[in-house]
């Protein structure tokens, strides 16, 4: 059993100091290695429908499919800054809840809070696209390394579906927003974590349960906030096959847990933990406010303690922690997770929606059947 430290490099989970610690110095490389220790598993048993939930799951995938380059409506003229005034208009800035004094961010006035807004849109689908990326890569992975045939199958339908959530965030950033931004380094440690870990089931938790989880619970806060209608339909197509993928590791982790032993699934719930981590970290937006020329480190623990970032922070794990509790990872043991989860205040998303359904509910078939009717 490690301790926390071991575990995430530091005692304390809000240690700023060590958060900033950890910086980005390879922002202008274009090629990343990353050394994949895993063993490809090839399987002579082709009986399809030996697992019936991912066959069920499958089918679905198949008939979700779009294409990024014509469903959506990309002529349509996306005024970044106007939509940024708008928002700091209706809503107001940061400083309104938050006392600046001695950050030098006391000083800035409207045209630098809409700068402000700007630059953390142009953040955050910078952080969905490199995600997105790390997804593709991953998903890859698990078709190489799953042992069974049905796995296998569904996951070549993401890898399909990775590239084309690269491919259309990548098209909106260069032709409808200002500017973007190198990964984050916490996702960057994170995804470079779950490629280097030889066992299959890995690359399941930390892509499927962890990163798709945090994703799909970030999709719906923006697809819920946002007035413009291209980024409202892209996300929507996007969410209807990141709840798909969520499933997937649901489904095929439930089996593989089933048979480990308690200190196999503490090896799974420390990782698990480290993930949660790492990715409340990269909401930090340090590069941002490192941008707008702030002091980060006195920015980052003021920021951080406020009460609707910190909801907002605690909702994106709504998908996750259900499905470690479905998994059976909040409870192996002696509940070491679920005290962990517990520590950084997200135990309470325990009992939400059960993934399986939102498959179902995030479904976009009807509106690609009527579309395809209509041409």
């Amino acid at each position: 059993m490690s301790s926390v430290e071991e575990i995430i490099g530091r005692t304390d989970p809000n240690d700023f100091d060590a958060i900033l610690g950890m910086t980005n110095t390879d922002v202008e490389e274009t090629i990343h290695y990353v050394e994949d220790h895993a063993d490809c598993i090839y399987t002579w048993d082709y009986e399809k429908g030996a697992r019936p939930q991912l066959e069920k799951l499958y089918e679905k995938a198949k008939k979700g499919q779009w294409n990024g380059e014509t469903d959506l409506p990309w002529d349509t003229d996306v005024d970044q800054e106007k939509l940024a005034t708008q928002e700091y208009d209706e809503v107001g800035a940061l400083d309104a809840f938050i006392d600046f004094s001695g950050t030098g961010v006391e000083k800035w006035v409207r045209k630098d809070w809409i700068k402000f807004n700007m630059e953390s849109q142009n953040w955050a689908l910078s952080q969905f696209m490199h995600g997105e990326q790390g997804a593709l890569v991953c998903t890859a992975k698990i078709v190489e390394t799953v042992p069974w045939i049905d796995a296998k199958y569904y996951a070549a339908t993401q890898v399909v579906d990775e590239a084309r959530h690269v491919e259309v965030f990548s098209k909106y950033l260069d032709t409808k927003l200002s500017d973007s931004y190198p990964i984050n380094i916490h996702l960057r440690m994170l995804l470079d974590e779950i490629v280097r870990d030889s066992r299959w089931d890995m690359t399941y938790l930390g892509m499927q349960i962890m990163v798709e989880g945090l994703a799909l619970a970030a999709f719906g806060f923006l697809y819920q906030q946002t007035r413009e209608p291209l980024l409202k339909q892209l996300l929507r197509y996007v969410m209807s096959d990141e709840a798909r993928h969520v499933a997937f590791g649901v489904l095929s982790l439930k089996e593989a847990y089933a048979g480990m032993n308690q200190s196999e699934l503490r090896e799974r719930q420390e990782f698990a933990f480290e993930a949660a981590l790492r990715m409340r970290d990269r909401f930090l937006q340090q590069e941002v406010w490192d941008r707008m020329g702030a002091d980060v480190s006195k920015i980052l623990p003021i920021v951080s303690q406020n009460p609707e970032r910190l909801e907002f922070q605690h909702l994106l794990f709504s998908k996750i922690v259900p499905n470690c509790k479905k998994l059976g990872l909040l409870d192996a043991g002696d509940g070491w997770l679920r005290e962990k989860f517990g520590e950084i205040g997200v135990i309470q998303y325990e009992n939400w929606v059960d993934i399986e359904e939102e498959v179902d509910a995030f479904a976009i078939t009807r509106e690609l059947e009527a579309e395809s009717a209509l041409g």
